[in-house]
């Protein structure tokens, strides 16, 4: 192995080293960091904002930006909620298949705004951030008038409060299982598919994929109603494991989550980035706010220190890709 090959590799793999830095010193500080239970809450803790990155990985890829995530995690649970409240007192419907009708229900509506993003983004040109910048406020709007102000508070299924606080095995908690899950056919789908080749080429060039036979307006809508309806489980996760659905669910997920696809080394301008290191910055993240709380930082300085993060995140990126070049 020549220098050039080394140094490549050390870039394309910074973010992991980092991680297993930030644990060892973790490990010497505390010694309750590496305990199997305090790896799981990790897990745990990051699942729900990680499924949203992993959609966040694909819309950023092709290009584009979806700042709406939070809000749509809130009314996917209000909408749960509210079914699994009202229909059975109304129509005699078991709380069961009411709660199956809410969730067809919240995707079918994530989905339907995902292809409006598409749509408005792809036909009039209009700006993704300033798309989503809008469905944040009347996704946050339409919650609220579904709560009435209110959270609506334990009236889900004991089979949907298992998707927030089961286990498998009786250790491995559920939230932890979907999260792989979903990487999983995140994976798949952007290195292995047609798909995934064809959003990777969006992103890097939208104009020359059209010209070489892609479907460009597909493909964004693909990944604009993916990432809506990833909110969507994480705000069945994130209801069932409080066990209510609330309009307040979800405020500022937007910024995790994308710092999260950031840090993984997904570039912002599109055409570059990979599932694994989403997951990567996913563990990152997580591992950082694990320490921050064992250490017992303030919780003001836990955000300037997110933010510094962050900021080198893009940062690094930018300097492995001139020094790669």
């Amino acid at each position: 192995m020549n220098k050039n090959r080394v140094k490549n590799i050390l870039l394309d793999h910074m973010i992991e080293i980092l991680l297993v830095l930030v644990v060892v010193i973790m490990a010497i500080v505390s010694p309750n960091f590496l305990t199997p239970a305090n790896i799981l809450n990790i897990f745990r803790n990051q699942a729900m904002k990680g499924v949203i990155a992993f959609g966040m990985t694909m819309v950023i890829i092709s290009g584009q930006i979806d700042l709406s995530v939070g809000s749509q995690v809130a009314l996917s649970g209000a909408i749960i909620a509210r079914f699994c409240r009202d229909l059975p007192a109304s129509t005699g419907m078991s709380v069961g298949m009411a709660c199956i009708l809410g969730i067809l229900t919240a995707i079918l509506g994530a989905a339907l705004i995902g292809g409006i993003h598409a749509f408005a983004q792809h036909r009039f040109n209009m700006p993704a951030f300033i798309i989503t910048l809008a469905s944040l406020n009347v996704l946050y709007g339409l919650a609220g008038v579904i709560c009435q102000g209110f959270p609506i508070a334990n009236v889900f299924p004991k089979e949907f409060i298992f998707l927030g606080t089961g286990t498998v095995f009786g250790v491995i908690p559920v939230p932890a299982v979907i999260l792989l899950i979903i990487f999983a056919v995140c994976f798949l789908l952007m290195t292995y598919t047609t798909t995934g080749r064809s959003i990777y080429a969006v992103g890097g060039n939208a104009e020359s994929a059209r010209l070489s036979g892609i479907h460009v307006f597909r493909s964004k809508v693909i990944v604009f109603a993916g990432v809506q309806v990833m909110c969507v489980l994480a705000g069945m996760m994130h209801s069932a494991q409080v066990a209510s659905g609330s309009f307040s669910f979800g405020r500022g997920w937007e910024v995790d989550v994308i710092s999260a696809v950031v840090i993984g080394g997904t570039s912002m301008n599109g055409g570059v980035g990979k599932p694994w290191g989403t997951l990567m910055g996913i563990l990152f993240l997580g591992v950082i706010t694990n320490a921050m709380t064992i250490l017992n930082l303030d919780i003001y300085l836990q955000y300037v220190i997110k933010g510094l993060v962050m900021a080198l995140a893009v940062f690094l990126s930018m300097y492995q890709a001139k020094a790669k070049a």
